[in-house]
């Protein structure tokens, strides 16, 4: 009987079971949403606000950045939940700043039409992988395009076109079938586990803070 030989690399060396491997995924994401709802639980918007502008763009952009290219370029999951913590964080101070200044009730009705949003959206990447992996380029210019054009036109012209805001997310509606297919498409280890929810999280939080915007602006 001829044996089969695991050899390092191979990618089901140190593999988790599809079930584990989504079980990973799905709390890696809730870790962040949690620190995300302590941050704003705990901490006064006021308090953020009171940083300098500047010195918060910069910050922000600098911890994204570095929490990315972590996730993104190691091979080790603790690297990479640790790259994963560097991009909740700063996301969580913005929602806390964006949520300030909704109603409550709104904000739930925004969390449960993002989160019935993003169970379809991640149905329909798991029903045409191979679609969506296509889409990504154009995901990609797409979403480059429009941010080229809302900050011109708030930098500029200091106005922001309601479509842009619809545009947005339906880009991240995409994005999110993309990397959830991607996330299959994967060997199930550890750490891309961690990375396919470090993705996810950015997918799911943009596409939230769009929702909330839209509804909002419709009430």
């Amino acid at each position: 009987m001829d044996m089969e030989i695991v050899r390092p690399g191979d990618e089901r060396s140190g593999s988790l079971s599809p079930a584990m491997y989504n079980f990973t995924i799905g709390l890696t994401l809730v870790w962040g949403f949690v620190i995300n709802w302590l941050m704003v639980a705990n901490i006064s918007p006021e308090a953020i606000a009171q940083i300098p502008q500047l010195v918060f763009f910069i910050g922000y952009f600098a911890c994204c950045m570095l929490g990315i290219y972590l996730f993104k370029s190691s091979d080790k999951p603790l690297v990479s939940f640790i790259g994963y913590n560097l991009v909740v964080i700063p996301f969580g101070l913005v929602i806390n700043l964006v949520v300030s200044q909704y109603d409550p009730v709104l904000v739930y009705d925004a969390l449960r039409v993002t989160t019935l949003v993003t169970v379809g959206m991640m149905c329909l990447g798991s029903l045409f992988p191979a679609f969506f992996q296509r889409l990504a380029p154009a995901l990609t210019i797409a979403l480059l395009l429009v941010i080229i054009v809302e900050l011109v036109e708030v930098f500029i012209f200091n106005i922001h076109h309601p479509l842009l805001d619809w545009a947005v997310a339906v880009i991240f509606c995409g994005y999110i079938a993309y990397d959830w297919s991607q996330a299959n498409s994967l060997p199930r280890t550890l750490d891309n586990a961690i990375d396919s929810a470090a993705a996810l999280y950015m997918d799911i939080i943009n596409l939230f803070l769009r929702i909330l915007r839209i509804m909002g602006r419709n009430r």
